[in-house]
Order: C-alpha cells, then structure tokens, then sequence
C-alpha cells in the first residue's frame, strides 16, 4: 500500500510528520508523494480541506486519514500521540472505508465560457459593492427572487461549518443531497423569498442567475474569487447539484458524525 502525506507548516505537524515518516519506515511501509492509495493530513480540518483539492482528480481511488494538531475537528480521527496505533492500522489495513458525498458546482459567464468546481464543505456567492440580488431557479423553475448579503450552499457534511454560522441546518452525511441558506435577506413585496434553510435531493439541480455584472465574490471551500467584469465577460449563473464523486476515508476507527458534532458544539451532558 501506497501512502501520502500532507501537512501544513506549524511546527507541531511537521514533527508528527517526521515522526509518523519514521515509524512507516520502521513497520515496512511505503511513504510516496505521487500516485497514493491513502493521504494521510496532519493538521486541522484546513489541511484536509487543501489535500482534498490537491487530489481531486484522483478521488476515486484514494482514502484520506486525518491527524489533528491543533483543535479536534470534523475530518481528523486520530490525535499526535497516536501515530503508533495509526501505523498498526495502516500495516493491517483491509481496505475498509465510509465516503461522504460532495456538491458540484458549474459557473457561467458572459461569454459562453464555464468553469466547474467540486465542494467538500460548500461554496458562497456574496456582493461586496452592493447587496446581491439573484434569481433561485430550482430543477429550471423559478422558485424566488433573493437579495440580500449572499447564499450558501454546503454538503451534509460542510452542514456544521459556515451553513451553521449562517442559520442552515445540520444534516445528516449519511444523506445524498446538499443545503441552500440565506446570508441576511431583504423581503419586501418585490424580493421575496422562503427564509428558511432549503435541503434538496439526489436529483436536484439549483440554479442562480445574478442580475449585476460586478462586486461578486465566489468561495469553494477555502478558495476565494473576485470576480470583476473585464471586456464584458462577467459572471452570469451559478449551478449545484450533488457530484457524481465521494470522499472516502479509512475507517480504522471514524468517528460517529453526530458524536463529532456533539463534542463540539454542546460538550458534556450536565
């Protein structure tokens, strides 16, 4: 078995890194930086998050592990001081796994020309200069008219990061869909709209046509567009549905999602 690792730069992790480097060495196991079957992140959730962007392409055959330096988060099972029982469970690894589904999202500008990007947290539309306004189509039908600061889109399992923040709700991972929530909206009788979390099916395609050319700012996980109108090519639609690919982590031991959210967002049980 091939394994990765990807860490970011604190000093804390590139400890473990080296650590957990020669404890693989040590147990016979082979550390590649190309082509892995198993990515281990030593980090935080931002570290996975950047991983899984840096193997997107190769989704479909490799498992991610995560190692937490920092605070516990949603995607890190197995802390510092366990980099021993880790490499007992990659030396007998059976391929067991649980995957978690993803939100793809299509851009359309101006011009013609798309772009498509893949969301294991969520993406955001927002307008800097002004508030934003949008038409909310869902499967080709108009639903509302939004304006407001922006829109939220996330996965059942990006449900308890910036969704939470902004009132959307929870979802269950084990769900194939993904959640539209509102960024501050205006109602009033022309610009009206549910003011509520939405979650969509399997099968459910949402559509977002903005009405200005400029001022949008676009968020894919942690990536981050200004969009400006240049030459008249300016963003003009935004499209999600639930992404043909899925996460897969090794589940030596991943943990129950509601006991991640649990620990951290209500703590102990007085």
């Amino acid at each position: 078995m091939r394994i990765g690792i990807y860490n970011n730069e604190t000093a804390e992790s590139q400890r473990v890194t080296k650590l957990l480097k020669a404890e693989m060495k040590r147990s016979g196991l082979t550390y590649v930086e190309e082509d892995p079957d198993v990515v281990v992140t030593i980090g935080g959730d931002g570290t996975l998050l950047s991983a899984f962007h840096h193997y997107q392409k190769e989704l479909n055959k490799i498992r991610f592990v995560g190692i937490h330096t920092g605070h516990l988060g949603f995607y890190t099972d197995w802390r510092s001081f366990e980099i021993d029982d880790l490499v007992d469970s990659l030396v007998n690894d059976s391929g067991q796994s649980v995957s978690y589904p993803l939100l793809d999202m299509k851009a359309t500008y101006s011009d013609g020309q798309t772009e498509n990007y893949v969301a294991l947290n969520e993406s955001t539309i927002r307008n800097i200069t002004r508030t934003m306004v949008c038409d909310v189509f869902i499967n080709n039908h108009l639903f509302e008219n939004f304006r407001g600061d922006g829109l939220c889109i996330s996965t059942p399992t990006g449900s308890t990061a910036y969704n939470k923040s902004v009132g959307g709700a929870i979802m269950d991972p084990n769900s194939i869909g993904f959640q539209l929530a509102e960024m501050a909206s205006l109602n009033n009788r022309v610009f009206r709209t549910l003011g509520s979390p939405i979650i969509f099916g399997a099968n459910t395609e949402l559509i977002l046509r903005l009405r200005d050319e400029n001022g949008h700012v676009l968020t894919c996980d942690r990536d981050q567009w200004m969009l400006k109108s240049e030459k008249e090519r300016y963003l003009t639609e935004l499209s999600y549905s639930v992404s043909k690919q899925r996460i897969n982590f090794a589940q030596y031991r991943h943990n129950d999602f509601w006991s991640r959210v649990k620990d951290s967002f209500i703590g102990g049980v007085h």
